[in-house]
């Protein structure tokens, strides 16, 4: 037995005579491959593709190292193989976020109109303004903003 340390707290024990396992490797459609547990996951790429910087090679949903041996992996697994997405920067820089707020001056606050009367509020000073006050008087009838 081969003995493999990867932490402190994982011991694996491994055959020294390499044992074949079936990987499923699904890239466009699924394909079968046939993998000593010695190969690393680098091997893995080098049979699948000729670039293989550009792949990335996941099982459950995480990516996997390129120097993580197969035999970590669960006999007849399925590896999903994708190309390496590009990522950046996305419409400016997060040092500029908040500029219009930032640079915009600050108006004081105006005190506010005084509410018109609504109902049968305003329908009482109608009334008490055309009818109740006014003294019927000759001639022409003036207006609602006459001050004589």
């Amino acid at each position: 037995f081969f003995t493999l340390f990867l932490s402190p707290l994982i011991i694996l024990r491994l055959p020294i005579a390499p044992t074949i396992m079936q990987l499923f490797v699904q890239t466009d459609k699924v394909n079968c491959f046939d993998v000593q547990d010695t190969q690393t996951v680098s091997d893995l790429k080098a049979t699948i593709a000729r670039d293989v910087s550009e792949l990335v090679i996941t099982h459950e949903g995480r990516p996997l190292p390129d120097g993580m041996l197969l035999a970590l992996l669960t006999p007849n697994s399925t590896l999903n193989v994708a190309g390496k997405l590009l990522g950046g920067k996305v419409h400016g820089s997060l040092a500029r976020a908040g500029k219009v707020k930032g640079q915009t001056p600050k108006v004081a606050k105006q005190e506010d109109k005084k509410k018109k009367k609504t109902g049968r509020c305003k329908r009482r000073i109608q009334y008490n303004r055309r009818f109740a006050t006014n003294v019927n008087t000759f001639g022409r009838k003036k207006g609602p903003n006459s001050n004589s």
